[in-house]
């Protein structure tokens, strides 16, 4: 679970002076693009179970709100759902979460694993969220 904060006043200094003046970096090469392609080619020739991926279309399904599928908590309290992005990656992180666990291939508890950092940027709040003090984190929480 990621959750990412602002940076204190003192880190924001550091990184306002490094990135606005001549000063030089020196990075350390992890792996080059053709190591990056590879792993995503190797990721995208796991296998997914139907019931996986019809999980993931349907737990994003209910961040719309209005909407046939949409969960009661989604229409009171949000004003924007997931699009389908968010179900290609709800997947592509599951396989990749299961990979990391040795795991052939993934299962729902590898999206649940992954289904915050993705969904949270993705859905919007609404007044009434805001107003009770809802955060984006619960309303996710809630779904699954």
């Amino acid at each position: 679970n990621v959750v990412l904060d602002y940076p204190t006043l003192e880190e924001e200094l550091e990184v306002v002076r490094n990135t606005t003046s001549h000063k030089k970096v020196k990075l350390n090469k992890v792996m080059d693009g053709a190591q990056i392609s590879q792993l995503q080619s190797l990721i995208k020739k796991i296998p997914v179970a139907d019931n996986v991926t019809e999980y993931v279309v349907k737990l994003v399904a209910k961040t719309r709100p209005n909407t046939k599928y949409a969960h009661e908590k989604v229409n009171k309290f949000l004003s924007w759902g997931a699009g389908p992005r968010a179900s290609q990656y709800l997947v592509i992180g599951a396989k990749v979460h299961a990979a990391l666990a040795g795991k052939y291939s993934p299962d729902i508890e590898d999206v649940q694993a992954v289904s915050l950092p993705i969904l949270r940027h993705r859905i919007v709040r609404n007044y009434k969220a805001e107003a009770d003090g809802l955060s984006v984190e619960n309303i996710i929480s809630n779904l699954l």
